[in-house]
C-alpha cells in the first residue's frame, strides 16, 4: 500500500507540474499580448467614433485615431497596473487563506474577464477597461497559486519557479492565436467564450491536482494532497504534521512564502531584521528604481506597439500585421529564456566560499552580474526600440522578451538572497505594487506623444533611454557593498 501510494504521489506531483506549466502558459499572462489584440479590436470597431479625417498639408484625406489609439493604451495601463499593484494583497490572501480559495477566486475573475470580452462589441467598447483588468488579476493568481509546486521536487525547486515565470511571459502568445484565427473567420467572441469554458480545466486541478492549503518546503516525510490513495496526512503553514500533535519544526526548516506561493530561503537566526528597516534600506531602495525604469520601458513599448508600427509602416496593414506577429512569436521564447539568469546567479553553487564569507556574501556577489547583465539588456532594448528602422525591430522583439525574463527572475531572486527570508512575501510585495505606481507613467508619455510631439516618440524614447541608465545604481552600490564586506573580512582573518 505504501508502494502505491509512493508511486501515486510521484505520478500525481509530475501531473501537478505538467498541467501547471500548460496552465501559466496558456492563460496566466495573457494580457501581455496586448499588441495582437489590438489589432483584432481595431478590425472589429473598438472605439472607431473616435477616429476623423483629415486633410493633409498636401491636399490628401487621412484618418487621424490618435484618440482611439490612446483609449486602447489606458486599458492596457490600467490592466499592467493592476496586475502588478494587487500582487501585495494577493500575497496575502494566498498565506492567509491558502490554495483552493485564491485559485477559486481567480477562475471567478479570470472567467468574467474573459465573458465581458466575449460578449462586448463597438457599441459596448468600455467593456474592455474592466475584462481586461480582471483577465490580469486572475492571471497573476494562477501564477501566485502555481509557484509553490517546486516544493514537490526540492533540488529541482529553483528550475521549475524559473519555467513558471517563463511560461508566464510566454502566454502572452495566446492573443497571438485569437488574432490568427481571427484572420481565419473565427470570430473574438468564439475566441473568447472558448477561454472562458476552458476554466472547467482550471476548477478540475484546484480539486484534484492542488492542495488545498499549502505545499510546505521542505516536504514532510508522507505528505499527501490532493487525492490520496491513502490515509491522509495534513500540515500547517508552519510546517507541522497531524501526526506530529502540536510539536513546532525548529526554525531552520520552516520557510516563508512568497506571494507567488514558494518557500525562498530557510529561517536564520540573522533572519531577525524588522521589515522597516528593510525598507527603508539603500538595497531595497536601489532595486525598486532598478525594476521600476525597466518595467515602464517595457510597458510603454508594449502599450505602444501597435501606433508605433503604424507609424513605421506608414499605415500599412499587411506590414503591421507581418511585425505584430513576429512580436508575438518572440513571447513564446520566455520560458527558453527564463532559467538563463537563474544559472547566471548560482553559478559559484559548489565552489569553495573564501575565508569568512557566508553563503549570503556569496549570493549577493553573483547577483553583480545578473543585475547589470539586464540592466545593459534594457538600455540595448530601449536603443533599438527608439530606431526608426524597420527591420531592425525583429532585434527589439528578442532584446525585448530577454531582457523582461531576465527582469522579473532576477527581481524575485535579489529579494530571496538580499534580506531575511521572514520579510521576503512583504517586500516582493510592496517593490510590485510601488513598480507598478511609477508603471502608471506610461499614460502620460503616451498621451505626450500623440499630443505635443504629433505622433513622434523620438525624445520620449531618448528620455526613457536615458532613464534605463539609472539602473546602473544597483549593480554598482551592490559591487561596492561587497567589496567593503571583503576588506571587513581580509582585516578580520589577518
Amino acid at each position: 500500500m505504501l508502494g502505491c501510494c509512493g508511486g501515486g504521489l510521484r505520478v500525481r506531483s509530475w501531473l501537478t507540474f505538467a498541467s501547471g506549466l500548460f496552465e501559466c502558459l496558456c492563460f496566466a499572462g495573457a494580457v501581455f499580448g496586448w499588441a495582437s489584440l489590438v489589432f483584432v479590436l481595431k478590425s472589429d470597431g473598438y472605439f472607431s467614433e473616435l477616429c476623423v479625417n483629415t486633410t493633409s498639408s498636401n491636399g490628401t484625406y487621412t484618418t487621424d485615431c490618435s484618440e482611439q489609439d490612446e483609449k486602447l493604451s489606458l486599458i492596457f495601463t490600467i490592466a499592467s497596473f493592476m496586475n502588478n499593484f494587487l500582487t501585495l494583497p494577493n500575497g496575502f490572501l494566498f498565506d492567509r487563506f491558502g490554495t483552493m480559495v485564491t485559485r477559486l477566486l481567480g477562475i471567478s475573475i479570470y472567467t468574467t474577464g474573459t465573458m465581458m470580452v466575449a460578449f462586448s462589441n463597438a457599441a459596448m467598447s468600455i467593456l474592455l477597461y474592466p475584462a481586461l483588468s480582471f483577465i490580469a488579476v486572475g492571471g497573476i493568481l494562477f501564477l501566485v497559486t502555481n509557484m509553490q509546486v517546486g516544493n514537490l521536487f526540492g533540488s529541482r525547486r529553483s528550475t521549475i519557479i524559473t519555467l513558471y515565470n517563463g511560461a508566464f511571459d510566454s502566454s502572452s502568445a495566446i492573443f497571438l492565436i485569437i488574432k490568427l484565427l481571427h484572420e481565419s473567420g473565427v470570430s473574438l467572441q468564439a475566441s473568447f467564450l472558448f477561454l472562458s469554458m476552458c476554466s472547467l480545466i482550471h476548477l478540475l486541478r484546484t480539486f484534484l491536482l492542488m492542495p488545498r492549503k499549502h505545499i510546505p518546503y521542505p516536504l514532510p516525510e508522507g505528505y499527501t494532497y490532493g487525492m490520496s490513495c491513502g490515509q491522509k496526512k495534513s500540515y500547517s503553514i508552519e510546517g507541522k504534521s497531524a501526526n506530529q500533535g502540536n510539536i513546532q519544526t525548529p526554525a531552520v526548516h520552516r520557510g516563508d512564502r512568497s506571494p507567488r506561493g514558494h518557500t525562498i530561503i530557510p529561517k536564520r537566526v540573522s533572519d531577525y531584521k524588522s521589515f522597516g528597516s528593510c525598507v527603508l534600506s539603500w538595497f531595497f531602495l536601489w532595486h525598486l528604481l532598478w525594476l521600476s525604469v525597466m518595467q515602464l520601458r517595457h510597458y510603454l513599448f508594449i502599450g505602444t506597439l501597435n501606433p508605433m508600427l503604424n507609424r513605421l509602416t506608414a499605415g500599412e496593414p499587411a506590414l503591421v500585421s507581418t511585425y505584430t506577429n513576429a512580436f508575438a512569436i518572440t513571447q513564446l521564447c520566455g520560458v527558453l529564456c527564463a532559467p538563463w539568469n537563474g544559472l547566471l546567479m548560482d553559478r559559484h553553487k559548489g565552489r569553495a566560499r573564501k575565508p569568512g564569507e557566508s553563503e549570503r556574501d556569496a549570493d549577493l556577489q553573483a547577483a553583480i552580474l545578473s543585475l547589470a547583465v539586464t540592466a545593459l539588456q534594457c538600455v540595448l532594448f530601449s536603443v533599438c526600440a527608439a530606431s526608426p528602422l524597420l527591420p531592425l525591430q525583429y532585434l527589439t522583439f528578442i532584446l525585448q522578451v530577454l531582457n523582461r525574463s531576465f527582469l522579473y527572475g532576477g527581481n524575485a531572486a535579489f529579494i530571496s538572497v538580499a534580506f531575511p527570508a521572514a520579510h521576503f512575501g512583504k517586500l516582493y510585495g510592496l517593490v510590485m505594487a510601488l513598480s507598478a505606481v511609477v508603471s502608471l507613467l506610461q499614460y502620460p508619455c503616451f498621451a505626450l506623444i500623440k499630443g505635443p510631439l504629433g505622433g513622434d516618440p523620438l525624445y520620449v524614447n531618448i528620455a526613457l533611454t536615458l532613464l534605463t541608465l539609472l539602473a546602473f545604481i544597483h549593480p554598482i552600490y551592490l559591487y561596492l557593498h561587497c567589496r567593503r564586506l571583503a576588506t571587513q573580512r581580509g582585516r578580520t582573518t589577518n
